[in-house]
């Protein structure tokens, strides 16, 4: 019997049947012929590849397999991204860092296993990617109209010393037990990222450097994922950004030129570290108090945190746009034009929903009391 046979009647009997008699019929198959194992792989690598080319990137299928699966999958699928880089066409720097994310091989040497047990696992994951919707391509629209050479130079542009002091900014914030401070360290990083934007909005034009908007998607996690959806889509809308959010699918896609996407990155990230911190502490004020902690108390904490924090830098950003001179406004306003008409080519369709589970009133107060404290204000005009 030829591998590839092998492979075929394992497929057949387990990737299109969601019964455990079906996958144990699959694995039995794969796991007495130690010959299938190279093809095995080979389709594995096939199964990413089509994943791209439905509009799916690294970075979304490492997190759609950690949610859905366990670590041993993930092991499995960061070893098919691998295999299957070098076959790839080249992608950009997004792309390039989603890999470099997933570490150096064998830096966590997989557990001994079984054959039966290995093979069950591979098709477990192979069953995923198979069913994997498509999605919307991030990278085509700006590849054609930037032109080849345009996407070369980005790739080699290495990341700018305004960026490297905003991350060590947000990382202060988040490591400070100083509500003040934490404070303090985000503003001057929210006014750094604006000055960083109206930089690179400058410096494209007068290199007459045609740049188009992006986009990237960020995964917005339970629990709690729709009031973090909303904080998200406040922070995009602040550095000039939007944000769509795809809930079944756990992550949102932010369009934006590309230094207001690694601010709104990395502002996310860091609001969402200070809101875990600030809401550990406020949880247990309540409990000392003789108040049960709640999943309740914790979505309504989130939601006002949003809320608080997203008409702060709503506020801040009309407060840098005022303090711009005449000339800038102009070039911003193109901008915003260019990532509203790409969100529409994007997503033609999109629909509204309601905040849900945002009840408790002693939540609500909390989240918007550490909101306060992570306010985001630039300190000084731009101009």
């Amino acid at each position: 019997m030829s591998t590839s046979s092998t492979v075929d009647r394992a497929f057949e009997a387990a990737l299109y049947a969601t019964t455990e008699d079906a996958l144990d019929t699959g694995a039995s198959l794969i796991a007495v012929d130690p010959t299938a194992d190279a093809e095995l792989v080979r389709r594995g690598e096939e199964f990413v590849a089509n994943a791209w080319r439905r509009g799916w990137q690294p970075a979304d299928v490492v997190r759609i397999v950690r949610r859905e699966l366990d670590d041993v999958h993930l092991r499995l699928v960061t070893g098919l991204i691998r295999a299957q880089a070098p076959h790839d066409r080249p992608r950009g720097p997004r792309w390039t860092a989603q890999l470099d994310a997933l570490g150096e091989p064998g830096a966590a040497p997989a557990p001994r296993t079984d054959r039966f047990s290995h093979a069950t696992a591979v098709l477990e994951l192979y069953r995923l990617l198979l069913r994997l919707p498509a999605l919307e391509s991030l990278d085509e629209a700006v590849a054609e109209a930037a032109g080849a050479a345009g996407s070369a130079a980005r790739d080699r542009r290495p990341e700018s010393r305004m960026l490297g002091r905003i991350r060590a900014l947000l990382a202060k914030a988040e490591a400070t037990g100083f509500p003040e401070e934490a404070e303090a360290l985000t503003a001057k990083a929210q006014e750094l990222m604006a000055r960083h934007s109206v930089d690179e909005a400058l410096l494209a034009v007068r290199t007459h450097t045609a740049t188009v908007p992006g986009a990237c998607r960020i995964g917005v996690e339970a629990p709690y994922e729709q009031t973090k959806a909303v904080l998200l889509d406040a922070i995009a809308d602040a550095n000039h950004c939007r944000a769509v959010w795809n809930e079944p699918l756990g992550f949102s896609t932010v369009v934006g030129f590309d230094a207001d996407l690694e601010a709104v990155e990395l502002l996310y990230t860091s609001l969402l570290v200070q809101a875990g911190t600030a809401m550990t502490k406020a949880e247990a004020a309540q409990k000392a108090g003789g108040r049960k902690r709640t999943k309740t108390f914790r979505q309504s904490f989130l939601a006002a945190y949003a809320h608080r924090v997203g008409a702060r830098l709503a506020a801040a950003a009309e407060g840098r746009a005022n303090g711009l001179s005449d000339d800038l406004l102009p070039v911003l306003a193109s901008r915003d034009v260019a990532v509203t008409e790409r969100l529409d080519r994007l997503f033609p369709e999109t629909t509204t929903t309601r905040l849900r589970g945002v009840s408790d009133v002693a939540g609500w107060e909390e989240g918007a009391r550490a909101a306060d404290n992570a306010q985001v204000e630039a300190r000084r005009r731009l101009g």
